[in-house]
């Protein structure tokens, strides 16, 4: 929204329909989000309706995935994880998945708690007074 509370969205997806239409044998529109505020994106115009009609539907990861995830922060970072922190980790994401909701995030999820967990390790090692390259690396 502008500085008067008008929503911009009427306009954008007047610009994007026009685009579509304009450049229909070169341009692929791709849009994702949740569910139910998709629908309602699809529904807020008709245009949108009639050219979007391809749908794909992801599940969540398992909690197996999620941690395959983070390994992959990890290794982006330099981190290794120890196996009492897989292990934990694994049950972590047991437990969000048990009880997550339409807008659980996924990798989202995973990054927010790969962020905390180095808040958390520099915490820790911080009151250390020797601190090798492993201890370091390790989450």
């Amino acid at each position: 929204q502008n500085a008067f509370g008008n929503d911009y969205g009427t306009e954008a997806v007047n610009t994007l329909l026009k685009r579509m239409e304009d450049n229909r044998e070169d341009l692929a529109v791709v849009v994702a989000g949740y569910t139910e505020p998709m629908k309602n994106f699809i529904e807020s115009n008709p245009g949108l309706r009639s050219r979007f009609n391809r749908y794909f539907y992801f599940d969540h990861f398992n909690s197996t995935e999620l941690f395959q995830i983070f390994e992959s922060f990890c290794v982006k970072s330099d981190f290794t994880v120890s196996e009492e922190a897989k292990e934990k980790l694994i049950d972590i994401f047991n437990l969000l998945l048990e009880k997550k909701d339409d807008s659980f995030g996924n990798a989202r999820t995973v990054r927010n708690i790969f962020e905390k967990c180095i808040q958390n390790q520099a915490n820790r090692i911080v009151k250390l007074k020797k601190i090798s390259n492993k201890t370091f690396k390790t989450l």
